[in-house]
């Protein structure tokens, strides 16, 4: 259980570093991270302590599918693609346009 909540404290430290109006995918952000856990990454976001948009808090919305799709969130698509456009993120049938122009890479 330690090696998982370890895990996941590396890929919210990680993630923290994706600024507003930004977004990176589950793959890049496992690349990161040394590994090809891509599910395990999602699943660290899935079970984010604390989501949302604050400083303090894991921005989680900002992690999406490697083919832009927006993928799941915690408090559902809809509020996931309201926070994403309100940072300014362009999303059309619940994918980002444009996707290199938002995307962080690490």
């Amino acid at each position: 259980m330690k090696k998982k909540k370890d895990f996941s404290q590396h890929c919210y430290r990680l993630l923290k570093k994706v600024p507003k109006g930004k977004i990176t995918t589950y793959k890049l952000l496992a690349h990161a991270l040394g590994t090809k856990a891509y599910r395990a990454v999602g699943n660290a976001m899935k079970n984010n302590p604390c989501p949302g948009t604050r400083k303090s808090q894991i921005p989680c919305h900002r992690v999406i599918k490697s083919n832009g799709e927006i993928g799941g969130f915690a408090f559902g698509t809809d509020k996931k693609i309201a926070l994403l456009r309100k940072e300014g993120i362009s999303i059309k049938n619940s994918k980002i346009q444009n996707m290199e122009k938002f995307l962080y890479k690490f």
